[in-house]
């Protein structure tokens, strides 16, 4: 009896002290965050550093994120195009992919695609510079770490990832469109017809919004964990590996609240 009790005190122990790391490390996580976007509004205001990110989150993306979307386009409207098939609605099929894309894939994928990217990549750039003692070399130049490091990322994300997720639903329309136009016959005006009448801006504003979120997210949590990079060569892989799991996680927790969001206060947007 009293190995059972000391079996459930060690677990119970142990599991309180992840329990208290976890608050600990989000704790330090928000106040990183709000420490970041607070030289947002202060000078200097570093314009090549804004740009210079925003090519590389956005623009360096621009082909991943076009690949993606045609296939996940076209794959998406095979699968339904035979399902639609089934019940002669044929017709549905272009405007089922169009609020698929606009509403989920466009921006989850698009922001999968930029964690595996950008986001894994800026983790190893912050946390080789942190183990390597570059950002002290900024501060001992009078250089906030995270006004000249962090900052211009997290707005770079913001900004880019909203753009990227409008170029994914575009090409993957396009790959639904020759899917089910050229390959399963379904007459070009119905398809065309349904699509514009059933998807509107509301949809794709949603997207838009949710993009923009996890831009905010991605970069957030990989700047954070190249900042808080110990220990050498191997640390620097350990944050990278924590930047991509916990921002892909993020995204997909997110995604669902996002939804349930939008859908209770904007029905209609």
């Amino acid at each position: 009896m009293s190995e059972v009790l000391t079996f459930f005190q060690k677990g119970i122990g142990e599991l309180g002290e992840k329990v208290l790391h976890f608050l600990t490390e989000l704790g330090l996580f928000i106040n990183f965050v709000f420490r970041s976007l607070y030289w947002l509004f202060q000078k200097p205001f570093r314009t090549q550093v804004y740009l210079k990110q925003m090519e590389f989150i956005g623009v360096k993306s621009t082909a991943i994120v076009l690949l993606v979307g045609m296939f996940s386009g076209a794959v998406f409207a095979l699968q339904t195009g035979y399902a639609f098939a089934m019940f002669n609605a044929e017709s549905l099929m272009g405007a089922t992919v169009g609020i698929a894309l606009a509403r989920e894939l466009a921006p989850v994928f698009t922001a999968l695609m930029v964690v595996a990217r950008a986001g894994s990549a800026m983790a190893a750039e912050l946390g080789t510079m942190e183990v390597t003692e570059q950002v002290d070399a900024l501060r001992s130049m009078a250089i906030h770490p995270l006004q000249y490091l962090v900052t211009p990322r997290l707005l770079a994300g913001v900004l880019m990832l909203p753009l990227l997720s409008g170029l994914f639903l575009a090409i993957g329309l396009v790959g639904a469109y020759f899917v089910g136009v050229d390959l399963l016959n379904i007459p070009e005006g119905p398809f065309i017809q349904q699509l514009n009448f059933i998807l509107d801006a509301s949809d794709i504003l949603q997207g838009l919004i949710k993009a923009a979120v996890f831009g905010f997210v991605l970069t957030a949590i990989s700047t954070y964990q190249g900042m808080t990079a110990k220990g050498g060569a191997e640390g620097v892989g350990r944050v990278t590996t924590k930047a991509v799991v916990y921002s892909s996680v993020s995204i997909l927790v997110l995604d669902y609240f996002l939804t349930t969001w939008i859908l209770e206060y904007f029905p209609k947007f």
